[in-house]
């Protein structure tokens, strides 16, 4: 049986992959962001890469000198814990710029009063399922040969039978990459005969 830090997809090497830009450069994408004036939020469905973008763009925005301050809400915590946020708005400034990953967890009254709160600040990037609440800044997707090229940087190679793994784990969890990625994982800690079906 594989060791699960040998296999191929476990979590700190699903964690180094890159992010794939598509049609836009780098820089591209933070003077869009500077002319949005640093308000902006990443939108696309659950798996299409928003937080690997948020994280990809960390290190470009402590680049560019800002203190960059994190928050993350999920379905399985979607309120903020009292003693960050008491900290974050005590010495909020025009330096700060909050990531917030999983904002459509805070409904309409807690995000009005939670925007109200982030006007100090110099910048302010969220993660979103469906466009609204700020302007987009980019829209994330998936698509089969993203899958390829992921699953290619993980494998070493993309065999025929892979690729027609992915193909039908793609459709099976319609585009989520991130379940996909996790089937793959319990298939490779199965035991390689299962790459090979």
């Amino acid at each position: 049986m594989l060791r699960a830090r040998d296999n191929p997809f476990a979590s700190e090497r699903l964690h180094a992959l890159r992010f794939r830009l598509r049609g836009v450069t780098w820089e591209g994408l933070l003077e869009r962001f500077a002319a949005l004036g640093h308000r902006g939020s990443l939108v696309g469905p659950e798996g299409s890469g928003k937080t690997t973008l948020l994280g990809a763009l960390l290190p470009r925005f402590r680049e560019l000198g800002f203190n960059v301050r994190q928050l993350r809400l999920t379905r399985d915590q979607p309120r903020f814990q009292p003693p960050a946020l008491d900290e974050l708005w005590r010495d909020l400034g025009s330096h700060d710029l909050i990531l917030l990953d999983g904002a459509e967890q805070l409904g309409p009254l807690r995000w009005r009063g939670f925007l109200r709160r982030t006007r100090p600040a110099g910048g302010l990037l969220i993660t979103l399922h469906r466009a609204g609440r700020l302007p987009t800044l980019l829209e994330c997707g998936t698509s089969p040969e993203l899958l390829d090229e992921l699953v290619a940087d993980l494998l070493g190679e993309l065999t025929p039978a892979a690729r027609r793994r992915n193909r039908e784990l793609f459709q099976r969890h319609a585009g989520n990459l991130r379940l996909v990625l996790r089937d793959w994982y319990d298939c490779c800690a199965a035991g390689t005969e299962a790459l090979d079906r």
